[in-house]
């Protein structure tokens, strides 16, 4: 039960039977966490203003235990959230005390459109968008993935390699 709550245990929602393997396993860009380790540190700033708070310092303890706390919490959700991607389907694993699944077979994506935004650009992250057929679909967006083009190559030709889609013959 306490290793459930560490690690999303993506294997075990792979059809093994069917011959389904992983070729990608994407965690959280370390840009995604970068505002909760800062928090961290705003503990520790506020750990240390204990020391001029005086009699008051019951202030800046309980600030420090909750920012502790909130960061702690918030880098481990981003921890267990990851992106999957296997030689049958893409799918997303997240949450802690309830884990959430949502995945989508190769043969419904239609389109994938990639946002890089400057930041993203500078630090190597980007976001994607899958569209499908369905109406509503609960693998819709997937934030901050590294090497957001390598990603992208990697789903195109998973596709590719399935025979989803034809390619053109080009004559000499």
């Amino acid at each position: 039960m306490i290793q459930r709550l560490l690690d999303p245990q993506v294997e075990r929602h792979l059809l093994t039977s069917e011959g389904e393997v992983i070729i990608d396993e994407v965690t959280k860009h370390w840009a995604a966490s970068l505002r909760w380790y800062l928090l961290l540190v705003g503990s520790i700033v506020a750990f240390i203003l204990m020391i001029p708070a005086g009699a008051l310092f019951w202030l800046p303890l309980s600030a420090g235990v909750v920012a502790f706390v909130v960061g702690l919490w918030k880098i481990h959700v981003l921890h267990m959230d990851r992106f999957v991607i296997t030689n049958m389907r893409v799918f997303r694993v997240h949450g802690v005390f309830d884990q959430r699944l949502a995945t989508m077979p190769m043969t419904r994506i239609l389109d994938i459109s990639m946002n890089q935004p400057l930041l993203g650009q500078m630090f190597g992250y980007g976001h994607f968008v899958f569209e499908s057929a369905a109406q509503d679909q609960g693998l819709r967006e997937i934030t901050y993935v590294a090497d957001p083009a390598q990603r992208d190559l990697t789903i195109q030709r998973v596709v590719q390699r399935a025979g989803l889609r034809k390619s053109m013959k080009l004559e000499d």
